[in-house]
C-alpha cells in the first residue's frame, strides 16, 4: 500500500514544464549549449536571428538580429567564446560571444540586441544544412550538397569528403566526441555515412529504409550513434557492426525531427512532428516519458542541459521551452528529512515495480487526443500488417517466405 501511494504521489506531482523563453518570431531550428557554462544556451530560428539565453534568470543575454538572410540551419560552439552558424544564404559566420556579452553587461540599457559584425565569414557555393566543430583543432565541417572540411584561418574549404557515387543533399553532420577524426553524416537519399578526415574519404555508407532527420553520438559509449528517422522511430547503431541497429525505439506517431543525448549517456531526448517531446532510457525501446502542451507545435530541436536535469525544446511556434528531465523532481532546497522520505519512496517503487496496479499507474501517461488517436490507428495498421504476413506465409511453400526480424529491415544496403 505504501508503494502504491508513492507511485500515485509521483504521478500527482509530475509537473515537467518549467518556463518558455520567448524572443524568436519564427520556428526555432536549432539549440546548442555553451561549453563549460551551465546556464547559457544559443538558439537560432527561421528568421535569421541568433539569441543567447540565460536559463537560471530566463533572460536574453545577446541577440544577433539578421545574422543570416533567411533560415539559420545549424549552430555549434567553436569554443567557449566563439559561435559558428550557417544558413541558407550560403554563408558560415563566426561570432565572438564573449565580447558581445561583456558589452551587454556594461551598457546602461537592458536591450540585449547587438549589431556586432562576425569575426569571419566563410562563403560557400550551396545552402548549408549542418555544421560541427572539431574538438581539438581549428577545423569545422559543413553539410550542403557535399561534406566539406574548413580551416578557421582560410576562406575556402580544405577538402571535400563526399562519397564518389553520392547524389544526396547532406542534412546533418557530427564529429565523434572521443575520436574527433571520425565524422558521421545523414543525407536526403536515406544514407548514413562515416568519414575519416585523416584519409579524406568516406569509409562506410549505408542506405536505410527511410530518411534520417538527425543524429547524435553517445557521450559515454564512443562507438554508439543515435539516429532520428522519418519512419517514427529512433535507432542506435554500433559503428563496428552496421548490419542492423542495436536497439529500436518506438513511440512517436509521426516523423522524429531531432534528438540529443544526456551528458550521462543513460538517457536521450527526442522531438517529433507529432508535437511531443519524449525522454528515453538507453536500451529501453518502449514507454518513454512524454511532454506536451496545448500551444506547442511541431518540435524542431531538442537538447539536454549540461547537468542533465533539464531538457530544452524548440518548436515552430517560436518558443524555447524548459522541461524537467524527471517530471516529479522538486525544484529548490530539499532538507534532509524530505530527502530521506523521497529515497524511501523510490526504494518502495523499485521493490514493488512488478505489481500489476503499481506498474499500470507508473506507465500511464496522458496524451493529446490527436496523438492518442494517431497511436491507436498506427497500432491497428501494424497489427493488420502482421496478420497479413502470417497468412501469406501460411499459404506459401515452406521456406519461401521466411519471417524477417525488424532490425534486419532497417538497413537496405551498404555501398562501397
Amino acid at each position: 500500500m505504501r508503494a502504491l501511494n508513492a507511485v500515485k504521489m509521483e504521478r500527482m506531482f509530475a509537473k515537467p514544464f518549467v518556463a518558455a523563453l520567448e524572443g524568436h518570431i519564427e520556428g526555432v531550428e536549432c539549440i546548442v549549449r555553451r561549453p563549460k557554462r551551465l546556464g547559457v544556451i544559443a538558439s537560432a530560428s527561421w528568421d535569421g536571428e541568433i539569441i543567447l539565453h540565460d536559463l537560471p534568470l530566463r533572460q536574453q543575454l545577446v541577440r544577433f538580429p539578421n545574422a543570416h538572410k533567411g533560415k539559420v540551419s545549424a549552430l555549434c560552439f567553436a569554443d567557449e567564446d566563439r559561435l559558428l552558424s550557417c544558413g541558407v544564404d550560403r554563408n558560415v559566420k563566426l561570432w565572438d560571444v564573449r565580447s558581445a556579452l561583456e558589452s551587454g553587461e556594461g551598457s546602461s540599457t537592458k536591450d540585449p540586441i547587438t549589431d556586432r559584425k562576425p569575426l569571419a565569414v566563410f562563403p560557400g557555393k550551396a545552402a548549408f544544412s549542418g555544421i560541427d566543430h572539431h574538438a581539438q583543432e581549428p577545423l569545422f565541417a559543413t553539410a550542403s550538397n557535399v561534406v566539406q572540411i574548413w580551416d578557421e584561418t582560410k576562406s575556402t574549404p580544405v577538402s571535400d569528403l563526399t562519397f564518389s557515387t553520392s547524389t544526396e543533399t547532406v542534412t546533418g553532420i557530427r564529429f565523434n566526441q572521443s575520436e574527433p577524426s571520425v565524422l558521421a553524416s545523414i543525407g536526403s537519399d536515406r544514407t548514413f555515412t562515416l568519414y575519416d578526415i585523416r584519409t579524406g574519404k568516406a569509409e562506410r555508407r549505408l542506405v536505410m529504409q527511410m530518411r534520417s532527420n538527425d543524429l547524435a553520438w553517445s557521450p559515454t559509449f564512443p562507438t554508439s550513434i543515435l539516429l532520428a528517422s522519418e519512419d517514427h522511430n529512433l535507432y542506435t547503431f554500433d559503428i563496428r557492426s552496421l548490419q542492423s541497429p542495436t536497439q529500436i525505439y518506438k513511440a512517436h506517431v509521426s516523423a522524429v525531427i531531432s534528438c540529443d543525448w544526456s551528458p550521462t549517456g543513460l538517457e536521450f531526448v527526442s522531438g517529433g512532428w507529432d508535437r511531443t517531446v519524449r525522454i528515453w532510457k538507453e536500451g529501453v525501446g518502449k514507454q518513454p516519458e512524454v511532454y506536451h502542451t496545448k500551444r506547442m507545435q511541431r518540435v524542431l530541436s531538442t537538447a539536454f542541459t549540461a547537468d542533465a536535469r533539464y531538457v530544452l525544446s524548440g518548436s515552430d511556434d517560436g518558443n524555447v521551452r524548459i522541461w524537467k528531465a524527471k517530471a516529479n523532481e522538486k525544484l529548490g532546497i530539499i532538507d534532509t528529512r524530505e530527502k530521506a522520505a523521497m529515497e524511501y519512496r523510490d526504494a518502495l517503487k523499485e521493490r514493488w515495480k512488478s505489481d500489476k496496479a503499481i506498474g499500470r499507474i507508473s506507465r500511464s501517461r496522458h496524451l493529446p487526443k490527436a496523438v492518442h488517436n494517431a497511436d491507436t490507428l498506427k497500432r491497428t495498421m501494424v497489427d493488420a500488417r502482421k496478420v497479413k504476413e502470417d497468412r501469406r506465409r501460411k499459404h506459401t511453400r515452406a521456406g519461401e517466405n521466411k519471417p524477417k526480424a525488424e532490425r534486419k529491415k532497417v538497413v537496405v544496403a551498404e555501398q562501397t
